[in-house]
């Protein structure tokens, strides 16, 4: 195995690990193909690589001798770029069911509450709270 560390550095009781490597690391090796950085992790039959699409890591793909496939479906793909392609594809569809967050209510939805179930966040919330006047009308 060829490590980018020095020898004493590899040998030590705590050695850094090649897969924390940044794509910016010096010693990482990065493949770039159009939208993505690939950054080598390790292995050789499947090379593992970190797939980024900007600054973010989405997954990662494997290089087989014959093919490239990702850690989200079953598919072989003839290139890097198609494999990785089709892990971000799944992680963004993936994203929208799963990283949906709850919004907190509005004030006027706390408004409309039974007060006995408000809690102490939400009683703080509406404490600072001043409707806007412009709907208010004099009876």
């Amino acid at each position: 195995m060829i490590s980018p560390f020095p020898l004493q550095e590899a040998q030590s009781d705590n050695p850094r690990e090649k897969i924390l490597l940044p794509p910016t690391d010096l010693n990482a090796e990065v493949m770039e193909i159009p939208g993505y950085k690939l950054v080598y992790v390790n292995g050789a039959c499947p090379r593992n690589y970190r797939v980024y699409k900007g600054d973010s890591m989405i997954g990662l793909i494997f290089q087989h001798i014959t093919h490239w496939s990702n850690a989200v479906d079953k598919i072989r793909y003839a290139k890097s770029v198609d494999a990785a392609a089709g892990l971000d594809e799944f992680m963004t569809m993936a994203g929208y069911f799963t990283a949906t967050k709850e919004e907190p209510p509005t004030e006027e939805e706390l408004l409309d509450k039974e007060f006995d179930s408000l809690t102490s966040d939400e009683w703080e919330r509406l404490k600072r709270y001043v409707p806007e006047t412009r709907d208010l009308v004099a009876a």
